[in-house]
């Protein structure tokens, strides 16, 4: 039962990587979809930041960058779901290794999103996925 709540919250968080990185990847102005904290930080409106004719290539820019991030997530995502298998969760180095890996990544994750975009409701997002963390590592503990 314990390996099963292990596993289960990391699967969870691997999909939540997979589906998110396919949203940047796949909408047309990934930028928005966190319009009010992105907005907050450039401190102006983006109808504002692309109205100037110095930025018209900048909406093209942003959105190459926001399809390799999108690419990126979704790729750590599937390495989560694809690692999270019960056949790897007999080795305790791949146990550990995997639960410090994800954890970097959501801990990194959040405390960037604290320092830069704090308005975000990726913020909420960041905070489920601790708690999902902590249930795997609360369960790794039982495991050992």
């Amino acid at each position: 039962m314990s390996k099963k709540l292990f596993l289960t919250p990391l699967v969870i968080l691997g999909y939540i990587f997979f589906i998110l990185g396919i949203r940047w990847l796949i909408v047309d102005e990934p930028w928005m979809l966190d319009k009010v904290a992105n907005e907050e930080r450039l401190g102006m409106t983006f109808e504002k930041l692309f109205s100037e004719e110095i930025n018209e290539s900048l909406p093209g820019y942003l959105k190459q960058i926001y399809r390799f991030f999108g690419l990126w997530v979704s790729v750590i995502g599937l390495f989560i779901i694809s690692f999270s298998k019960p056949r790897f969760m007999d080795n305790k180095g791949m146990r550990k290794t995997l639960l410090f890996c994800v954890g970097f990544t959501i801990y990194s994750a959040l405390i960037l999103a604290y320092k830069f975009i704090p308005s975000s409701p990726f913020i909420y997002l960041g905070w489920g996925s601790v708690i999902l963390h902590l249930i795997s590592v609360w369960n790794y503990r039982k495991l050992i």
